[in-house]
């Protein structure tokens, strides 16, 4: 196996997707960058190299968003004879995908990033901290497949860190809470030698000015490697540093994703992720005495005596039921081949050089 493309993530699993696309002069590459759009900048196994997708490829995409390549996704390519660019022909079925609905009132499916192991959902504990927005990151996440983990950034800005790690533990119960802080330091060690392990993707999501590209570039020991910029003052919002994503190696051998902060965020086709987020919630449902129950006024309804009891937070229900009306809002207008296919579980079943990244305008 090659060594340059096990670094980027490549094993047996991905040979064996890969075998029903071999050819003569065909070969794996993985995405590493989004250029803009339709070219990419690829790892080869010679090295990195400006690909772009074949007629073949945009016929048979149809315009479907998640048919397209994001970074950390691995494509089958044909290297020019010059062997400076690619020709993308094929597109792996993916691992793990984490989605949004893009930014504006059209419901089209934006891909954050592709084939990742562990997704890390960055709050700032300053006035970028909000525990609905971390709820809402942690659904997609969890309709990922990938494993979620939430990072309370900016510890020096906080008097008491750790409770709000236990607030987001009972709102979150059994996803790791991390407390960092990239101007002490303080639990960057623990990310590291716990996270940032060879072969690994990881890829850090969250809003402007939360500290993702910081702590990127702690992780990447390189302390200019993704550009940063301070939060205002008047409202703690962050400024847009990252603009595109990109993916990286870091010295411990893991690969890393950093996005574009996200001001706005709306779901994506989560239905199952939001009853996976909201067990006590869907638990305590399943005690009602009728299986139609709305959880208004209904004679037996266990939502209601939970309420009252205090086993059931009242801010707790209230998210849930927004996330759900926001779902079951969505579902007329959501294609479904599109959104079944937006599934990584789905698809299992169904289914040239450095310079040009750093050449190359910076888009999202």
């Amino acid at each position: 196996m090659n060594q340059t493309l096990r670094a980027f993530g490549w094993d047996d699993a991905w040979a064996a997707a890969f075998a029903t696309h071999a050819a003569p002069g065909v070969e794996p590459a993985r995405v590493v960058v989004e250029l803009r759009r339709h070219y990419y900048a690829v790892q080869t196994a010679t090295g990195e190299l400006l690909g772009e997708l074949t007629g073949k490829f945009h016929h048979g995409a149809d315009r479907e968003a998640q048919a397209y390549p994001a970074v950390g996704d691995w494509v089958a390519v044909q290297v020019s004879s010059g062997g400076h660019r690619a020709q993308i022909h094929a597109l792996l079925p993916r691992r793990s995908c984490f989605s949004r609905q893009a930014a504006g009132e059209a419901q089209v499916e934006q891909i954050v990033a592709a084939n990742i192991d562990t997704v890390f959902l960055v709050s700032g504990l300053d006035a970028n901290y909000n525990p609905k927005r971390i709820q809402r990151f942690f659904v997609a996440a969890r309709d990922s497949d990938a494993q979620p983990v939430i990072i309370l950034n900016k510890s020096d800005l906080c008097d008491n860190p750790d409770i709000v790690r236990e607030e987001i533990e009972l709102l979150v119960p059994g996803v790791p809470v991390l407390i960092t802080s990239t101007h002490t330091r303080k639990g960057l060690k623990s990310l590291v030698e716990t996270y940032a392990l060879p072969g690994r993707t990881l890829a850090f999501v969250g809003s402007s000015g939360a500290g993702k590209s910081t702590l990127v570039n702690r992780l990447l020991k390189d302390a200019e490697a993704m550009p940063t910029g301070e939060v205002r003052e008047k409202d703690g919002k962050g400024r847009h540093t990252t603009t595109r994503r990109e993916l990286m190696t870091t010295p411990t051998g893991a690969l890393v994703i950093d996005t574009p902060g996200m001001r706005e965020f709306q779901l994506w086709d989560s239905k199952e992720a939001v009853e996976d987020a909201y067990p006590d919630v869907v638990g305590i449902a399943l005690r009602c005495r009728f299986t139609n129950c709305h959880h208004n006024a209904e004679p037996g309804c266990a939502i209601l005596i939970a309420l009252e009891s205090g086993e059931l937070p009242a801010a707790r229900l209230e998210s849930y039921r927004k996330l759900k009306a926001e779902q079951v809002a969505k579902a007329p207008a959501q294609r479904k081949p599109s959104a079944l296919a937006s599934k990584p579980g789905w698809r299992k079943k169904n289914e040239g050089s450095t310079p040009y990244r750093h050449r190359q305008h910076k888009e999202e």
